[in-house]
């Protein structure tokens, strides 16, 4: 019985840990990608940035999020005032001080000179821009930019097409779960 509670809480935190987006650095997204080839997803935050801390608490622990970024993406924090040098598609990127204030010039690249946090960041397999998306997302809205880039419906459909298919087939999906009332029964 003295094992058995430990043993719980210890897969307990296994559990914990899986519902966690695997983050990963620069150099560890090139080299996965280098093995199975995925669109890279990137936070762009600050220390000081409140709604990046929100967003991390709140949209990047929602389990569907949480799963489909793990299956589709390779997921980057970066912190756009990071110190040191990020080699990227064959260029080196620094950091540029500022006094007060710097910043890092692949975040500046990426954010494509609107530093604002928080900034999501969608790159292809090849580390191309894909698109950036300013402020803060919730979950329901994120969940549904991570499947519209993901499954590249970005070069097919307009966005507010795919959120209308999106939207309706989450209903449906929810509809099939809960059992249907019929009149007359």
């Amino acid at each position: 019985m003295k094992f058995i509670l430990p043993l719980f809480l210890l897969l307990g935190n296994f559990s914990l840990v899986s519902q966690s987006i695997n983050w990963v650095t620069w150099e560890e997204a090139k080299v996965l990608n280098e093995v199975e080839p995925r669109k890279v997803f990137v936070d762009v935050y600050t220390e000081w940035c409140g709604w990046c801390k929100k967003m991390e608490s709140t949209t990047f622990s929602h389990p569907k999020v949480v799963e489909y970024l793990n299956e589709h993406y390779y997921a980057v924090k970066f912190d756009a005032e990071f110190k040191e040098d990020i080699e990227l598609n064959g260029k080196t990127y620094s950091f540029v001080d500022g006094g007060k204030k710097g910043y890092h010039e692949l975040a500046k690249e990426i954010l494509r000179g609107q530093m604002s946090y928080p900034t999501i960041v969608f790159l292809d397999e090849n580390f191309l821009m894909i698109q950036p998306i300013k402020g803060f997302q919730d979950a329901k809205t994120f969940n549904q930019i991570i499947h519209y880039f993901g499954e590249n419906y970005h070069k097919r459909t307009p966005w507010q097409k795919f959120t209308q298919i999106f939207n309706a087939t989450q209903l449906l999906n929810q509809e099939q779960v809960m059992p249907v009332k019929v009149k007359g029964n």
